[in-house]
């Protein structure tokens, strides 16, 4: 769930911007997923319309950013609430059962008679948003506008790189992202959560950083933040094994994210 995550993240933060409302944004996701499941519309057209309204979610951070100029971090702090609010509010501050689908299978180990997947379905899909990603930043016009805004916006503009569209469909990638990640936690629980991944963008962010992304725009890279994100999973991991309080993984995280990005200034200085 964090690498899907963080694969949108990476654009994000390629343009020099950030999301903050990932977390808030993968609660909304799971709340319209159980809630049409529990009005008998289709398992698929449900993940289809849970990821839709993430995508929306994105959108409307990225006209924020664009339109009204507001800096991506306060933009993005807002929606955070507002997308929280809006989950609480379609399950009226409660959890939403869901009836069984294969939507559960998602993330469910695999059955001896399907030994030949290896993996679940969402750490193929993974894979697959690893590598479509990858193609698009590295061999694609877009992909290499991306790289031009993040590294000098001003210079990007004089030649004739679209700087709000970019911006703007950058942003939409990231709720799809979330989304994605949404549908995955979905499969995890079977249960629309208000309140889940709270905090979960701060593990995206970290993970990107960690990959090779640089908060100032211009770097990054797709299997970096996916490796990030496999380091943030194992210490999580680790500290839940070794039986080390909630409080100890939130340390962690958090001199992880400084060190990556004084580690990153560093070098940037250098």
């Amino acid at each position: 769930m964090v690498g899907v995550a963080a694969i949108g993240m990476t654009f994000v933060i390629m343009t020099a911007g950030i999301d903050l409302s990932i977390g808030s944004v993968v609660a909304l996701t799971t709340m319209i997923i159980a809630i049409l499941l529990n009005k008998s519309v289709g398992p698929f057209w449900a993940a289809c319309a849970g990821v839709g309204a993430a995508m929306l979610c994105g959108l409307v951070n990225g006209l924020i950013i664009t339109r009204l100029k507001v800096v991506p971090f306060i933009a993005t702090l807002g929606t955070l609430l507002v997308v929280r609010g809006l989950a609480k509010l379609l399950g009226n501050e409660q959890k939403v059962d869901a009836p069984r689908t294969w939507l559960r299978e998602l993330l469910a180990t695999v059955p001896a008679d399907r030994s030949w997947m290896l993996v679940p379905p969402g750490v193929w899909a993974l894979m697959v948003l690893m590598l479509l990603a990858s193609l698009l930043l590295y061999f694609t016009k877009f992909g290499r506008h991306i790289i031009a805004v993040g590294s000098n916006e001003q210079t990007a503009r004089l030649c004739g790189v679209p700087v709000q569209r970019v911006k703007l469909y950058v942003y939409a990638m990231c709720g799809a992202a979330a989304g994605v990640a949404g549908l995955l936690r979905f499969s995890r629980l079977n249960i629309g959560d208000p309140v889940t991944s709270i905090g979960m963008e701060l593990d995206v962010i970290a993970a990107a950083v960690i990959g090779g992304g640089s908060l100032s725009g211009g770097e990054g890279s797709i299997l970096g933040s996916i490796v990030g994100a496999l380091i943030m999973t194992i210490i999580k991991s680790g500290c839940t094994h070794l039986g080390l309080p909630n409080f100890t993984q939130e340390i962690i995280t958090g001199c992880i994210i400084v060190t990556a990005v004084a580690v990153d200034r560093l070098r940037h200085r250098q």
